[in-house]
């Protein structure tokens, strides 16, 4: 039996934390992988369920074994997501979702051509900086710097399977339940959950 490997990939601003979070309530078969980072801890966070804390001196550590699927650096952090447990859980059929740049998945595919890819959006750039200036923990140094990344993230959307524009939460929300449940429907998918169904069918 195997599982989906989700990839989640937007900008900084287009909501993609809050859309998962709810996505992981709505649908609780989809289990978050959790990353591994060099950036210090924000407010609320825990080790082991946002991500893993690593110091950097670690994380090459890792890095050089051949522990990462994909890793990369962010706004001068490192992130990266566990090889070995990601076949695990996978292969034992439970889906996964990961929250990666476009880099990383363009990573991941290489060893899971069959992962679903989703890229969202925001409404606009104005919209995005508008976001981004709501969260009052930037400097206008940082925004800039995040808008001019987030234009060029945004250049490699036709790389994805699906894109979804935030515009109105609930509705991103909706597609993005949907796109989930309709990659589970994929003969593949199904043929894999219930081969026993699909064995009798096949006989002559």
């Amino acid at each position: 039996m195997s599982g989906t490997l989700f990839i989640v990939t937007a900008p900084s601003g287009a909501g993609k934390t809050t859309l998962v979070r709810e996505l992981l309530v709505r649908d609780p078969q989809v289990q978050l992988s959790v990353s591994y980072t060099t950036r210090p801890p924000r407010a609320g966070e825990q080790d082991g369920r946002e991500y893993h804390f690593v110091d950097v001196a670690t994380f090459r550590t890792l890095r050089d074994k051949g522990e990462f699927i994909e890793w990369a650096e962010v706004h001068g952090n490192y992130y990266a997501s566990s090889r070995v447990w990601l076949h695990e859980q996978t292969t034992a059929g439970r889906d996964i979702l990961l929250e990666i740049d476009w880099q990383g998945a363009q990573q991941v595919r290489k060893v899971f051509p069959d992962a679903v890819g989703i890229f969202l959006l925001p409404p606009s750039m104005d919209e995005l900086e508008r976001r981004l200036r709501g969260r009052g923990t930037d400097s206008d140094e940082v925004i800039a710097r995040r808008l001019l990344g987030a234009r060029g993230e945004m250049r490699h959307v036709g790389e994805f399977d699906y894109v979804i524009i935030n515009n109105q939460l609930s509705d991103a929300l909706d597609d993005l339940v949907a796109v989930v449940r309709a990659a589970r429907l994929r003969y593949a998918n199904q043929h894999a959950r219930h081969p026993a169904y699909f064995d009798f069918l096949e006989k002559d």
